[in-house]
């Protein structure tokens, strides 16, 4: 646990990052492109935490939209153009189960 965040051993990419790229289409192989510093191993690690802790994997997806929602709310200033640079993929997930 990272910031009360489950991590990835050895690097600092949450496993939510992993599991909304995976539960929106993407594929393993690409995940370890886009990821250089993990290995399959740990990719499919977090993978198998993710669908083990769907509740947690929740919960803290939810607390990182609220995060970026205060975000968004303190900097009202901001050009609609920089939004997109924060927006993370959040579709309607899959059911891997």
């Amino acid at each position: 646990m990272l910031g009360g965040s489950p991590y990835v051993v050895g690097s600092r990419v949450p496993v939510r990052r992993l599991w909304v790229f995976y539960d929106s289409g993407t594929k393993v192989e690409t995940l370890l492109k886009r990821f250089p510093q993990l290995d399959a191993a740990k990719i499919f690690d977090a993978l198998a935490f993710a669908l083990d802790n769907p509740a947690v994997m929740d919960a803290d997806i939810h607390a990182e939209k609220e995060i970026l929602k205060r975000v968004n709310q303190r900097q009202p200033g901001k050009p609609k153009s920089s939004d997109s640079q924060i927006e993370l993929p959040f579709g309607t997930p899959r059911n891997h189960r």
